[in-house]
């Protein structure tokens, strides 16, 4: 049974995870759990303004990468695949991240694309889900962007029929429209009309009236979660394969955004390197359930701790 490691590296924040692969009789595999692991290093941090990758920003994910290469080497993963998305897409100095990569982790980064994203993301998602409770929507709200992939999961293999990326996401939401603490109804204005102006370009592709069920994953989707139950401390297990309703989804994100700063790190369940961004991400997941229940898509949300991390080791098998 191989061992794998995974990791993906964000506009906000790394993953790793390192996972054994075991082949059923029909071909495909399973995965089972080693070491799970997330930091947020804002690699993204300053990129929509500067076209830039920070220094400072690109030591964090040096420090996290030195970190997670003695975890995979210690769990015994034979194969090792990453991936790094939006911020390295947008930055022009992004030959500076691969020779970082190359030198600590000893293999070749990859910028995927947008597409490739979601279709990694939906893989990861559908794995536990009942083959009749599709076609499945699966969407990936990021700090720098956004996917939206519609397909369908047999029990055994995942097709997609329509995905796109656009570039929205809680980071990029959040510096270039939500700047005061907390942020002004004017802000707010604003950044609802810039995150429905890019969406309507993701809603243009996939056809959320085809879906069935509406699965969020990442970050943004499971904190979420988390603060809607009001958890006493962040648990996965509670947050998995946990739905959240229309109405939950806009009262959690409107208290996000009427909180500040203080207000929002006092909660146990929202991580440091999350508390500046998390209510712009609560502001784009609303917008998508507005916008998903009006084109006649599914209203309820299914929160996935399983998402492109699972995808990309999927992928080494």
């Amino acid at each position: 049974m191989p061992r794998v490691a995974a990791i993906d590296c964000g506009t906000n924040s790394i993953r790793l995870l390192v996972a054994e692969l075991t082949e059923r009789h029909d071909g495909t595999f399973d995965l089972r759990d080693l070491h799970r692991e997330m930091r947020v290093v804002r690699l993204g941090q300053g990129v929509d303004a500067t076209g830039r990758l920070a220094p400072e920003a690109l030591q964090r994910t040096r420090d996290a990468l030195k970190d997670y290469t003695i975890a995979a080497r210690r769990k015994g993963a034979e194969k090792v695949r990453m991936v790094a998305t939006s911020a390295t897409r947008d930055a022009s100095n992004r030959a500076d991240f691969f020779a970082m990569t190359r030198e600590v982790l000893g293999v070749e980064a990859e910028v995927i694309s947008g597409d490739e994203e979601a279709r990694l993301s939906f893989t990861g998602a559908v794995g536990e889900q009942d083959p009749d409770d599709g076609p499945f929507l699966v969407v990936d709200v990021g700090g720098g962007s956004t996917e939206l992939v519609l397909g369908e999961w047999d029990g055994k293999r995942a097709s997609v029929t329509a995905a796109k990326s656009v570039d929205i996401g809680c980071v990029r939401i959040t510096e270039r429209s939500l700047k005061s603490d907390p942020p002004t109804s004017n802000e707010i204005v604003a950044a609802r009309e810039f995150a429905t102006d890019v969406l309507a370009g993701a809603f243009d592709v996939v056809d959320v009236s085809k879906a069935r069920t509406w699965i969020g994953v990442a970050g943004t989707v499971t904190t979420l979660s988390a603060v809607s139950q009001e958890l006493p401390e962040y648990d996965s297990e509670q947050t998995h394969l946990s739905r959240l309703s229309p109405a939950d989804i806009t009262r959690v994100s409107g208290h996000l955004l009427e909180a500040d700063h203080e207000a929002r790190a006092a909660n146990p369940v929202i991580h440091p390197g999350r508390v500046d961004v998390i209510g712009g991400g609560g502001l784009i997941v609303q917008i998508l359930a507005e916008e998903i229940g009006r084109r006649g898509g599914p209203s309820e949300l299914v929160v996935s701790e399983h998402d492109i991390l699972d995808g990309i080791a999927l992928s080494l098998a």
